[in-house]
């Protein structure tokens, strides 16, 4: 089972702070992130794969002082690892054909789409259930307010002031007032 970015991040921090073991697990936890990372894109490579995945443990150990504690750890990660295979590509003059550009070009869209879904979770976390749903419902899956009031069982006007209390909550959070 593949740890989650919460896990992931704790276990840098706590690296960060001098535990051994949470830092170790890290790494360990990585591996498998970065072989599906550098295997997507390197298909059939799988030496440079592995090579890539130590290049890139070894990168984000000597770099670990540059993770800012308040930002997600997989996408400064991913980052890191960005960086090594362009590396790579450079050392070894690779040109990736045209063909299947468009595919690599939507995976590439990948960890910036799981960032926003984790924002978003951690965002709605915040706020009541019910509006919390309700957001989800009508703002994020597009659902009119008769078809949420539908799906939750309630009237259309509680819809209504449920949503409009959850995104002025939800404001008042990135504002830093709640």
């Amino acid at each position: 089972m593949r740890a989650s970015e919460d896990q992931l991040r704790i276990m840098m921090i706590g690296g960060l702070d001098g535990d051994a073991g949470a830092y170790s697990a890290l790494l360990a936890a990585l591996v498998p992130l970065l072989r599906s990372f550098f295997g997507c894109r390197l298909r059939g490579a799988d030496d440079d794969v592995e090579d890539l995945v130590q290049e890139t443990l070894m990168a984000v150990h000597t770099r670990r002082a540059t993770y800012d504690r308040d930002r997600p750890f997989t996408a400064w990660a991913y980052a890191v690892a960005r960086y090594k295979m362009i590396d790579h590509f450079r050392r070894t003059r690779q040109h990736v054909p045209i063909e299947g550009l468009e595919d690599i070009l939507m995976a590439e869209g990948f960890e910036d789409a799981c960032n926003a879904r984790m924002d978003v979770k951690r965002l709605l976390g915040g706020i009541s259930a019910k509006q919390a749903q309700l957001i989800r419902d009508t703002r994020i899956d597009g659902l009119s307010v008769a078809e949420a009031a539908t799906r939750g069982g309630m009237s259309e006007a509680d819809v209504k002031v449920s949503v409009h209390r959850g995104l002025k909550a939800l404001a008042a959070r990135l504002k830093g007032e709640g």
